[in-house]
């Protein structure tokens, strides 16, 4: 399976790419607004991976090209861009899953705080703006990007998926359960993003008021 990291040189694309290039044999495509900029953190990844013990090919383009022809994209950018993205990729898009991680947070004296976007959630968001048939699916939210990075850490986390396609959501689902340590668990249809997105600022709340929560994740029992 072919899988485009759109603004993959961030803290999320980069732990999802390092992942799933050591824990599976998914084909890894970095995507940037810059070209340059995307083939220069493939190589660190992959050096990354060398220092491992992983001989893995991760390549970087454009993020228009890294979506092409990609299988599933994953929206790795900040909730604030994912409209833009999505629209300068549409046309590529072609049997493409899209997938969101991203969270609305705003942030003040006493922590990090929801705040959704217009349409409800980030999902939402990123629903609207994609090509019409394209299925768009929730994962990855409550994630700690500094532990996925570290391929010297393991972790035993659940990331809820949600998504109205059933057949997308399962795919997924299976990407999550390819990287060593994760558990995806089924959260529903996009009605849900919003309760998904939102354990995100208080996750970080925690970590930030407790100084053995660094990194933390969520376990479903």
């Amino acid at each position: 399976m072919r899988i485009a990291l759109l603004g993959g040189t961030g803290d999320i694309g980069q732990g999802l790419a390092l992942r799933w290039a050591r824990d599976s044999n998914h084909d890894i495509v970095i995507g940037s607004r810059d070209p340059e900029k995307a083939r220069e953190r493939a190589e660190t990844y992959e050096s990354d991976l060398e220092a491992v013990g992983h001989d893995r090919k991760i390549t970087g383009f454009e993020n228009a090209m890294a979506a092409d022809r990609a299988d599933v994209a994953v929206l790795a950018v900040p909730a604030y861009h994912i409209a833009d993205t999505v629209e300068a990729v549409a046309d590529r898009l072609d049997d493409t899953i899209l997938v969101t991680p991203a969270v609305g947070m705003g942030r003040d004296d006493d922590g990090f705080h929801y705040n959704p976007p217009p349409t409800g959630s980030v999902a939402a968001l990123a629903a609207d703006s994609a090509p019409d048939g394209v299925p768009v699916v929730g994962a990855f939210h409550n994630l700690a990007a500094g532990r996925l990075i570290d391929l010297d850490a393991a972790f035993d986390w659940d990331t809820p998926v949600f998504g109205d396609d059933a057949d997308a959501k399962a795919t997924v689902m299976g990407l999550a359960d390819d990287i060593e340590g994760l558990r995806a668990v089924d959260a529903g249809g996009l009605a849900n993003a919003a309760e998904i997105e939102s354990l995100t600022p208080l996750l970080i709340n925690l970590a930030r008021e407790n100084d053995d929560l660094h990194d933390l994740g969520v376990k479903f029992w």
